[in-house]
């Protein structure tokens, strides 16, 4: 930087900025520097003005660029090192603010010839130190330049020397390199970098003896050379070979390259035929600074809360060595940059952070090798709401064995954004880095450029890679993709399905299976099929469903029965079997065992509910039943028909007739049942049953009779069915008499007995006697307010034989029989 004059000192800016060191240019090559105004200067473009020294550039070599810039194109010639000027200042104004850069012209280096090492005597044994030679070009470089010897023994990959030789004189160019020991009997590797600032020279030289003695033939050789792995030979032309030598230099090679040399020899003059090829000699070229930057790449995983992100690089295609690190910058939403230095020795290259959604990140990357630092890779990743649109229309398909990529170049963006490139990315199940190689961006479809595995499903992703500025800092970032999983070639799957789970019914069942592992699917699952089969001699039944599709219900099945069922998954290239699987299905269905169960209950509720309400309205009858009354003979009516019975004063009297029945005179007691009873025919008027209103009753004796001696029984001897009969009149007026009327099983009473085997023989034909017969007649009472009226009746003494006997007496009873 030069001195300012004025009261402007920071006015412009020039670029290229060489601070302190000069600038080195190349002699016969254009150099271009702009000049840039600065902010709120108050200048404008047509206030810029050139100069080289004390001398100014015609305004023919400016170039407007804008309003605040010009910049400037100048030829560099042999001795143009000096000060190159941008100056501004206004019309008629002594104010004047001036910035500039110091440039040095020169020349690269040119390529060493002639190089040439010795290794001189110490005593029995040949010295370690390896001097060499060699021959400078005639042009002299005028800008520093380094020489490095390099020394190799070819059979230890290990052994590397090398030493670096500046430059004391232009003329003279020697270095030492020491071995260590001096291999004997071993083919020692020699070449020679030289380097200054405007570029670097390798050469590699080509040693050999002559299979024949030049007195017997004379020959000349060929020699050609390739990079290992390249098929395209370079060849030395043969005037530069001709002379009887056993050596030759092989320059402008690629630094850190592995070439391939062959050698043939024929006749000096060409009178024979050319030899054989030789075997390949192998050799590596010394390293440089890396010239390409690192390929840096990055995969983000999206959670809800964050974002995770994984960069990944390769090292730079042109790396001109061996990497020994890297050097990795991120800064989040541009605060200051965190550095990381990560060694090229692990086995993996990436490096994982975690960024906020709304986060912003700037990555950079470096490599550096034992001569240098690459240039730097950079790498913008925005916020999750900001990233740019995706591709579309891609499609996948697979030619002659390779995988072919093809989609749409989307349209071109605005706002400063342009396409640079695409970048191809795939990825398969179990590697942890993915594969990727980038595209042209007037390229729309390629050929993926690695070794694919066949049966393996590759996700495959196109994204577009756009460039722009931001605040002055070059941006590049990654759009939105479009993925794809693709085969390179398909098969039947490894294994097949296995059913994991079963929901068994009474005419159903619902089968769920798993996926098949990824990495056993072998190509694309087109459709699973559905066998099973009850017993052992039924045939299989299959049905098949989707791809997609992880569970089914198999209907119409046969209740309380096996089954076996095994599921087959098929893809273009064939099928698999799953292993079997047995379950039973159930005796009821669903619901069938709960309706039955309500069912039961229910009918046990109404049947209890029933019997229940049956069992209190049918109370008595179901009391009789269970506890029957069995009659006392003791407590029998016959005992209070005696006249020794007193009557109770509580009791009413009862006119009794008693009508004597003869069991075993048929005639008799037909005759006496058509009689009338007495009651029919004359009313009487029982004094002992008043109502004490006026009104009178009467009670007249029922009729008595024995109504279970049927014709024709002749097996009832000693006991009959005797039912007896009576009538009630209340003390009320116009009350209608009430008939009672007694029946009874039971045996005769034991007094009963003893009269039908006693006394003449009278006795066993009537049981008992009527007492008198009702005789007179019978009117009306006056007073009687009923027109019921009953006549008075007189009670007849009881016969003799009757009170004779110690049978007992029945007295009429209005309900049931009363005690004795």
């Amino acid at each position: 930087c030069i001195a300012h004059t004025g009261s402007i000192s920071s006015s412009v800016k020039i670029l290229p900025e060489s601070p302190w060191d000069p600038i080195p240019v190349e002699v016969g090559r254009n150099f271009t520097a702009t000049c840039h105004i600065l902010p709120g200067s108050g200048y404008t473009s047509s206030d810029i003005s050139w100069a080289f020294g004390n001398k100014s550039v015609p305004e023919q070599a400016y170039h407007r660029i804008n309003e605040t810039a010009v910049s400037v194109t100048v030829n560099i010639s042999s001795g143009m090192n000096g000060w190159l000027k941008c100056s501004v200042r206004k019309p008629f104004s002594f104010d004047e603010s001036i910035q500039g850069i110091l440039l040095k012209a020169g020349y690269p280096p040119e390529k060493p010839t002639n190089l040439k090492c010795i290794a001189v005597q110490e005593g029995k044994n040949i010295s370690p130190n390896l001097k060499c030679s060699w021959e400078q070009g005639s042009r002299n470089p005028q800008l520093e330049t380094t020489y490095t010897l390099h020394a190799k023994v070819d059979l230890d990959q290990d052994s590397s020397y090398q030493t670096i030789c500046k430059e004391q004189e232009y003329l003279e160019r020697s270095c030492t390199v020491n071995l260590s020991t001096f291999p004997l009997h071993m083919d020692l590797r020699v070449w020679l970098e030289v380097k200054n600032k405007l570029g670097s020279e390798r050469t590699l030289v080509v040693t050999w003896k002559h299979p024949l003695d030049k007195e017997t033939l004379k020959l000349t050789y060929a020699i050609r050379y390739c990079q290992a792995g390249s098929s395209v030979w370079i060849v030395v032309p043969e005037n530069f070979t001709r002379a009887y030598t056993e050596s030759y230099r092989l320059q402008s090679l690629e630094p850190y390259t592995q070439y391939v040399v062959q050698m043939r020899s024929i006749e000096e003059h060409h009178d024979t035929y050319w030899s054989d090829w030789s075997p390949n000699a192998t050799i590596r070229t010394a390293e440089a600074k890396p010239a390409s930057a690192p390929d840096l790449w990055r995969i983000i995983h999206p959670f809800s809360d964050r974002r995770n992100v994984t960069l990944v690089w390769k090292a730079p295609v042109k790396a001109y060595g061996a990497i020994l690190h890297y050097d990795l910058g991120i800064s989040q939403d541009y605060e200051m940059f965190s550095r990381h230095v990560i060694n090229a020795d692990k086995l993996h290259s990436m490096f994982s952070f975690e960024l906020l959604p709304s986060e912003k990140a700037v990555v950079q990357l470096t490599a550096a090798n034992s001569a240098g630092i690459s240039p730097k890779a950079t790498l913008f990743i925005p916020g999750a709401d900001h990233e740019i649109s995706a591709m579309e229309n891609m499609r996948l398909w697979v030619r002659d064995g390779q995988l072919q990529v093809e989609w749409s170049v989307p349209s071109s963006t605005h706002n400063g954004i342009h396409l640079s490139e695409f970048l191809v990315e795939w990825t398969t199940e179990g590697e942890l880095q993915p594969h990727w190689q980038r595209v042209p961006r007037d390229v729309n479809s390629t050929i993926l450029n690695g070794n694919l595995a066949k049966f393996r499903r590759y996700n495959i992703s196109v994204y577009p890679v756009y460039k722009y500025h931001y605040h002055r800092v070059l941006h590049i970032q990654a759009g939105r993709p479009q993925t794809k999983a693709a085969y390179i070639q398909e098969g039947a799957p490894e294994k097949g399905p296995t059913v994991m789970d079963t929901k068994s019914k009474k005419n159903s069942v619902e089968l769920t299976w798993d996926e098949i592992p990824l990495e056993l699917q072998r190509g694309f699952i087109t459709n699973y099929t559905i066998f099973y089969k009850t017993g052992s001699n039924m045939q299989w039944q299959s049905l098949t469903v989707g791809a997609n599709i992880r569970s089914y219900v198999l209907t119409d099945l046969l209740s309380e029965s096996d089954y076996v069922v095994h599921i087959m998954a098929s893809t273009e290239a064939g099928s698999k079997n799953g292993t079997n699987f047995n379950f039973k299905t159930m005796k009821y269905g669903d619901g069938e065992v709960e309706l039955i169960v309500v069912v039961v209950c229910l009918s046990f509720l109404f049947i209890t509910v029933f019997m229940l309400m049956l069992c209190l309205r049918k109370r008595q009858v179901i009391k009789k039943l269970l506890w029957p009354q069995v009659p006392d003979p003791s407590d029998s009516s016959l005992a209070h028909w005696s006249p020794d019975f007193p009557v109770k004063a509580d009791m009413p009297k009862e006119d009794v007739s008693v009508v004597e029945v003869d069991v075993f005179d048929r005639k008799s007691l037909y005759e006496e049942d058509k009689l009338p009873l007495p009651l029919k025919k004359d009313k009487y008027l029982s004094e002992e049953h008043s109502s004490g209103i006026g009104g009178s009753s009467c009670m007249s004796s029922p009729r008595h009779s024995v109504s279970d001696s049927d014709e024709g029984d002749s097996g009832q001897t000693s006991s009959s069915t005797v039912q007896y009969s009576s009538v009630m009149a209340s003390g009320y007026k116009g009350q209608t008499p009430v008939f009672s009327r007694s029946e009874s099983t039971q045996p005769l009473l034991e007094g009963e007995e003893h009269l039908e085997q006693s006394g003449d023989g009278q006795g066993r034909h009537s049981y008992f006697r009527r007492g008198r017969e009702i005789q007179g007649n019978c009117s009306p009472d006056v007073n009687a307010t009923s027109s019921l009226s009953f006549c008075p009746v007189e009670e007849e003494e009881a016969l003799p034989a009757l009170e004779d006997s110690q049978a007992g007496s029945y007295m009429p009873q209005q309900s049931g029989y009363r005690p004795q």
